[in-house]
């Protein structure tokens, strides 16, 4: 029994690391969720704002697809300019330079995200062999790492870095007031980690699940799918290039016009793409 659950919601009261009560343990769908609502206490809360969704992990494709073909087409159509070409050959040559970024994108975003899955599926053979050959030192290994998801490793540094570090008390008062008072706190956190020690320990692939996004840091729902990263690199890249070549493609001025139309809706586009990740990473401007 976890100390989320309805049936256990009001066996836990250690307010350092879990928060725990017969109101807040409320289970919301989702849809449920109103755009603002009240809390027990009369005060009202902002908004729901939801998360990125499977999507977020993809955001540095988008942004180095993206900004790489803004800033590289328009410097290789700034430098074919200075050299004296007709219009239409720095047309060609933009429109050779943008089909040729795009592939090298694809591919080299392609080969490194898979090179990077490589590496983590082969880490993780690694771990599925540890647990299943050295099951109790990775049972032990675990409650060193429980630290990292907020649980320390024994009560008295869960206090103590409560008590001292948060500035509540000095160090001898520490050592000689109330300690009575933790001793219920002692209990709750040694029965909560012998409880997640004993789960993890009778269920293996859920100990394999904790101890890869403990020791690797990776999450089923955060890794990168190789063809998608190299598409959305190569496809950003080449629209990233379009503020560049579109002008030597419709105007037929002079490539001075058209450097010009270049630079001014590179410039805009720069701009778009830096208030949309403003956006989407819910900066102020």
């Amino acid at each position: 029994m976890f100390p989320n659950s309805p049936q256990n919601k009001n066996s836990y009261g250690t307010s350092d690391f879990l928060r725990v009560d017969s109101v807040s343990t409320a289970y919301v769908t989702r849809s449920q969720r109103t755009d603002s609502y009240t809390n027990t206490d009369g005060a009202t809360r902002q908004p729901f704002a939801d998360h990125l969704g499977k999507h977020r992990q993809y955001w540095r494709d988008i942004i180095l697809g993206v900004n790489d073909g803004l800033i590289s087409t328009f410097l290789l159509v700034s430098g074919v300019s200075g050299g004296g070409l007709k219009l239409t050959q720095i047309g060609i040559t933009a429109v050779s330079g943008a089909v040729a970024g795009s592939i090298s994108m694809f591919s080299g975003e392609f080969l490194a995200t898979k090179s990077q899955e490589d590496v983590f599926n082969g880490e993780i053979e690694m771990e599925k062999t540890h647990i299943r050959i050295y099951h109790s030192d990775e049972v032990r290994e675990l409650s060193h790492l429980l630290p990292l998801i907020g649980i320390p490793t024994d009560s008295g540094e869960m206090m103590y870095d409560h008590e001292i570090k948060g500035g509540n008390r000095t160090k001898e008062s520490y050592q000689t007031k109330d300690a009575a008072m933790t001793s219920n706190n002692y209990r709750e956190l040694s029965h909560l980690k012998s409880g997640l020690i004993e789960y993890y320990s009778k269920n293996e692939k859920a100990l394999l699940k904790l101890m890869i996004a403990l020791e690797f840091g990776v999450l089923d729902e955060e890794r990168r799918n190789p063809y998608a990263a190299g598409l959305m690199s190569g496809s950003l890249f080449f629209l990233g290039s379009l503020p560049s070549v579109l002008p030597f493609l419709l105007f037929t001025k002079s490539p001075q016009c058209a450097l010009r139309w270049a630079a001014m809706s590179t410039c805009l586009a720069l701009f778009l793409v830096g208030a949309a990740k403003t956006i989407v990473t819910r900066r102020k401007w």
